[in-house]
């Protein structure tokens, strides 16, 4: 995995070979805090635990782009959300009456710091597996491991 951060707090996170837009910053093999923090929240994650904690984060992106992150934080492991969902709860949030689904996928597809802000949790209508940058099959395996961990 590729970490990159501002120097103090995880600006990225990607799969290796994953097509990233780059959040900038520092790229792994620096021995910063943060990454030593990461690393302690990946380990324990795919050791099939739930991390009670977050490394700090420093999500650059707009405002909608934030809001969505926000929202994929609080998305518990083993379930999942559609972006549908996601848009009528920030319709509803913002007093209007509709908000795009795409809009909102656009925003997940944007996150860049995967696993820790779950933007794999974001499911299609219907529950069908779609969207992820890191391929299909590595979303099915993560969601089958936090199952597998909330069991």
């Amino acid at each position: 995995m590729t970490l990159e951060s501002d120097g103090t707090s995880l600006s990225g996170l990607g799969f290796d070979g994953q097509n990233r837009s780059g959040a900038g910053g520092l790229v792994t093999g620096s021995s910063l805090p943060v990454f030593e923090e990461t690393c302690r929240w990946l380990d324990s994650y795919f050791q099939g635990e739930i991390p009670d904690f977050t490394p700090a984060l420093a999500l650059h992106g707009s405002d909608f782009q934030q809001t969505v992150w926000k929202i994929l934080l609080e998305i518990p492991y083993g379930q999942t959300v559609t972006y549908g969902w996601i848009a009528g709860r920030l319709a509803a949030e913002r007093g209007s009456g509709r908000m795009s689904a795409q809009a909102v996928g656009g925003a997940v597809g944007r996150n860049p710091v995967a696993l820790i802000v779950p933007c794999h949790r974001v499911v299609g209508a219907g529950g069908r597996l779609t969207g992820y940058a890191a391929g299909l099959d590595r979303k099915a395996w993560l969601l089958a491991h936090e199952q597998a961990i909330r069991s």
